[in-house]
């Protein structure tokens, strides 16, 4: 059995788009197994004959169908809003990508409604001061259908009838709970009988689907989305998504066995971002956070929004190490930091005068540590030409292979512009 796993290591957004396309190109599948439209990848990718330099954003559908023979998988433990899959799909398409006949989405899977969104906002309302900062993609109120048991799948949308009163007794308990806001539970009925017929061609078992793709000697690539800190067990909970973002999520949202996991590889911003609340040990709110945000253009594919900017914090990286057990490591953006005359590292926290030797579950505790930080020089110079680990300047060496023994995790690729040509594999070469 063949399965490649890429993951966030961080809070999200650390580019995993990019290596997934890169390493599609040589695979036949690339998979979703969690999260929904919350996510957002961005790829620059040649497209056409004229290899005209195209941007794509990708949020619910595989990144790897920028390959035009890789095969997207959504498979059950992944929430799909079909609105937004259908317009994303459309999107792609107009931008030259054809993956209509291409696209498959598992028939557990479970849905996302309108009626979810208008929950999520409700339900940050609710929290005022304390919100989690969501997408308000809907994301977490389906994952609490499912897991309540009320929730429908997409299977349901092809017995219309019971489909129909499954959906009106789900949005009345809504409706008890939050008060009754403005929906059209009919019309949405109505609007789903037409999703479902288009959506009928690309519905698939996804069990049966990945299995017998192995048993051929199918080669299958799991895309991640989110990351490990912002996981639903492991993460800095309640500032986390509503799925199992981690290696065992690949698992449950594929149906999957772990012996057929080959490699797992996190994916690191050469830096640290988050977006929404929570504690951040290493954020700087001074002109090096505004550099990374600039420089580093975090602005949220999905919600636009401007993305919180610290230094990169390996004991975050221990953490993701121990739960995600990582063969390699993707290290990303390393050239939003050739400006720097210094970089600092965080390599433990202290509380109350003593090292703590763990990631803290309770966020008081980490909203308290006191971060220790190593200082390295900068390079001073742009890499982005750089056609080799070789031809790195020492002092950009110098930072990757301290990363590595710090976590004793072997960086394999490094990512050192936006395009595809900008990804260098620890072997010496860069990969097109």
């Amino acid at each position: 059995m063949s399965v490649t796993v890429v993951l966030g290591s961080q809070w999200g957004d650390e580019g995993k788009g990019k290596l997934v396309d890169i390493l599609s190109a040589d695979f036949d599948i690339c998979a979703r197994c969690a999260g929904g439209n919350n996510a957002g990848h961005t790829i620059v990718a040649p497209i056409g004959p004229e290899k005209i330099k195209t941007t794509f954003a990708f949020h619910l559908l595989p990144s790897g169908l920028v390959n035009p023979g890789c095969i997207g998988l959504i498979g059950s433990g992944v929430v799909i809003h079909l609105p937004s899959f259908f317009r994303e799909l459309d999107t792609l398409e107009e931008q030259g990508l054809q993956c209509a006949h291409r696209l498959f989405v598992s028939d557990r899977a479970h849905l996302v409604f309108d009626f979810h969104q208008i929950v999520d906002g409700l339900k940050e309302v609710e929290l005022g001061g304390s919100s989690i900062g969501t997408t308000k993609k809907g994301i977490g109120p389906a994952y609490s259908s499912k897991a309540s048991r009320s929730g429908l799948r997409v299977h349901h949308l092809f017995d219309h009838d019971t489909f129909a009163e499954k959906f009106r007794k789900l949005v009345e308990g809504r409706f008890k709970r939050y008060g009754h806001f403005e929906y059209d539970t009919e019309g949405e009925i109505e609007r789903y009988k037409h999703l479902a017929e288009r959506l009928k061609p690309h519905m698939v078992d996804s069990v049966a689907y990945i299995h017998n793709a192995l048993a051929s000697k199918k080669k299958v690539l799991v895309e991640g989305a989110n990351a490990l800190m912002l996981d639903i067990d492991f993460g800095t909970y309640p500032y986390v998504t509503s799925s199992s973002t981690t290696i065992g999520g690949v698992c449950t949202g594929l149906g999957v066995p772990p012996k057929a996991i080959g490699c797992t590889i996190g994916v690191v911003k050469a830096y640290t971002t988050r977006v929404g609340g929570g504690p951040f040990p290493t954020e700087q709110l001074n002109d090096v956070g505004v550099h990374l945000q600039e420089v580093g253009r975090e602005y949220g594919t999905t919600t636009g929004r401007r993305r919180r900017c610290g230094w990169l914090d390996l004991v975050v990286m221990k953490h993701s190490c121990l739960v995600n057990g990582y063969d390699s490591l993707n290290l990303t953006k390393l050239d939003v930091l050739d400006d720097l005359p210094e970089i600092k590292v965080a390599v433990k926290y202290i509380v109350g005068g003593k090292d703590l030797p763990y990631f803290p579950a309770d966020l008081d505790v980490l909203s308290g540590v006191e971060v220790v930080y190593k200082t390295l020089p900068g390079w001073k110079t742009s890499i982005t030409s750089s056609a080799s680990f070789d031809e790195l300047p020492e002092n950009c060496k110098n930072y990757i292979t301290f990363i590595e023994q710090f976590l004793d995790t072997p960086i394999e690729w490094i990512g050192i512009g936006p395009g595809r040509e900008n990804m260098l594999r620890r072997q010496g070469q860069i990969l097109n």
